[in-house]
């Protein structure tokens, strides 16, 4: 009778402790922080969970943290460890840039449980998570320390029509120079960055100018990178040290002359970061839309670039059409791989201009060959002896 009575009373104190008061929260702060024109600004996180009132009220009345909250509390550290850090990267939010990270986070299980049960005791109505911050690998305060505070530059590109190999080897090479730094007065060498262009590093075969017609290599299409890129760091000042255009015009490097062709280890594109600070590259792409892009951002050096739009002089008639090897193709037909176009010479000029009044200027040439059609037709014709 006497136990009966005991519990009878425990049931009606916790009733009447908890009736209408204010639930028990674990709570979990932290400061995060973004680049938004130019400035660095901490954001506030904040994370609350809600105790169920008879384990709290358990925890009050045996002085231990009660068995009973053990399953919510498993499952909050859980959703805490689950938070990953993620490196900083710029985004077009609504017409300007900002650059935000996230930190990770490992809550110290048995701390906060102590911390946890000496709130309760003191009849306090929350209690604060003790965790350890992980910090991304690139935070936000790493690129305010290294001046990567402003949106410099972007280039630009289509692939619009690309078969699904030449796609692959775009957005593989793409992906090699996504996210990274250029150091002031590091000279940007393109083949350097993108290493080893074969199977091995993700790339697949693809058409490449060869011996006045096409053939199939490795990475082919990897020009589509190496124009975008250059249009990006050209737009933003950067001497060009080596940069060589293709042998003919082609359509994919639109507008004409704007483009940089890379072919390991005989042609490379490099450009030198004369801002005294560091740059950052993004890369991104639209599969959809089949168009590439790369963003440069790094210190407001207040240089104002210009670059003209192309002069075409020096027209061509196109070369006679070629042949190349497509298994794919039926013996006595062939596949068009590639359309005629014309020789010409192109010119554009750039003008940086730098705050003090200062300016300097370039000139971008390029000379393409006539260029015929190319037709793919299958390896037992008699035309490819000819071509």
């Amino acid at each position: 009778m006497r136990r009966v009575l005991s519990l009878l009373t425990l049931s009606l104190v916790t009733a009447v402790g908890t009736a209408g008061a204010e639930p028990f929260r674990l709570t979990l702060h932290a400061t995060e922080y973004r680049i938004e024109k130019g400035k660095v600004t901490p954001r506030a996180v904040v994370k609350s969970w809600v105790l169920p009132a008879g384990g709290v009220a358990r925890s009050r009345q045996y002085g231990k943290v009660s068995t009973t909250l053990s399953g919510t509390l498993d499952r909050i550290f859980d959703q805490i460890d689950a938070r990953q850090p993620q490196p900083a990267v710029f985004r077009n939010v609504r017409g300007h840039w900002v650059a935000a990270d996230q930190t990770g986070w490992l809550a110290d299980r048995e701390r906060t449980k102590a911390r946890l049960l000496r709130a309760i005791r003191a009849g306090k109505p929350a209690a604060e998570v003790v965790y350890r911050t992980l910090v991304p690998r690139r935070s936000v305060r790493e690129l305010a320390r290294r001046g990567v505070l402003w949106h410099v530059s972007t280039g630009e590109s289509s692939y619009a029509g690309s078969p699904a190999f030449r796609e692959r080897n775009v957005l593989v090479g793409a992906a090699k120079l996504d996210n990274f730094f250029i150091a002031p007065g590091h000279e940007f060498d393109f083949n350097a960055e993108v290493g080893q262009i074969n199977a091995s590093t993700g790339f697949v075969k693809g058409f490449v100018i060869s011996n006045g017609t096409l053939a199939k290599e490795d990475g082919g299409g990897i020009c589509q990178v190496s124009t975008t890129i250059f249009r990006a760091l050209y737009k933003a000042g950067l001497p060009v040290t080596e940069r060589h255009e293709h042998s003919h015009r082609v359509g994919y490097y639109d507008p004409v002359g704007f483009e940089a062709t890379v072919y390991a280890p005989g042609k490379n594109l490099r450009m030198r970061n004369d801002t005294g600070k560091y740059l950052f590259v993004q890369a991104s792409w639209n599969r959809a839309a089949q168009t590439l892009r790369f963003d440069v951002f790094g210190a407001n050096t207040g240089r104002r670039v210009q670059i003209s739009p192309p002069v075409v002089t020096n027209f061509r008639p196109s070369g006679a059409p070629s042949y190349t090897p497509d298994p794919g193709v039926v013996l006595g037909q062939s596949r068009l791989l590639d359309t005629p176009a014309q020789g010409m010479t192109v010119v554009m000029r750039r003008v940086v201009a730098y705050p003090g009044g200062e300016s300097s200027q370039d000139i971008l040439r390029s000379v393409y060959k006539p260029w015929g059609a190319v037709y793919g037709v299958n390896p037992g014709d008699r035309r490819l002896k000819g071509s």
